[in-house]
């Protein structure tokens, strides 16, 4: 089903660009999209994006880091052993702690990217956004 890509670059843009990076440009909390129209299959991006897909990748798994003192962090993890464990948080600052100088590491149990479902992404949105994704094919940071 063909779409606006030009509409969906600007429904990415408004809606995705805060977390995911496209050719060099938005967010880092969730992974990188420049590659995405070859890596994904339309159906999965549909589940994915709708929110009917709870697992995540390796270094964007949501975690809630809370300190002796009872503040709490929340982010997606980028790393950790028994150890310790760093966190990008929402401002994308990566922290580090000591599993022995916090109260607790709650790992999260579903993806921290949030469903858009059809009151949030209208079929004709989601249709175009599938577009514009469908023409990312890697990104050449010599083009400019």
């Amino acid at each position: 089903m063909a779409g606006n890509a030009q509409n969906g670059e600007r429904v990415f843009r408004v809606n995705c660009a805060s977390c995911h990076r496209v050719n060099g440009r938005g967010g880092r909390l969730g992974p990188d999209l420049s590659r995405i129209g070859v890596a994904r299959a339309r159906p999965v991006l549909v589940r994915r994006i709708r929110g009917a897909m709870e697992d995540f990748l390796s270094g964007y798994e949501p975690v809630t880091v809370t300190t002796k003192n009872g503040q709490t962090v929340q982010g997606v993890k980028k790393n950790g052993d028994l150890f310790s464990v760093q966190v990008m948080d929402s401002r994308e600052r990566i922290q580090g702690y000591l599993r022995s100088d916090v109260r607790e590491v709650a790992d999260g149990k579903q993806s921290a990217m949030p469903a858009f479902g059809s009151e949030r992404l209208s079929e004709n949105d989601l249709n175009d956004l599938l577009s514009y994704l469908s023409t990312l094919r890697g990104f050449d940071p010599s083009v400019k």
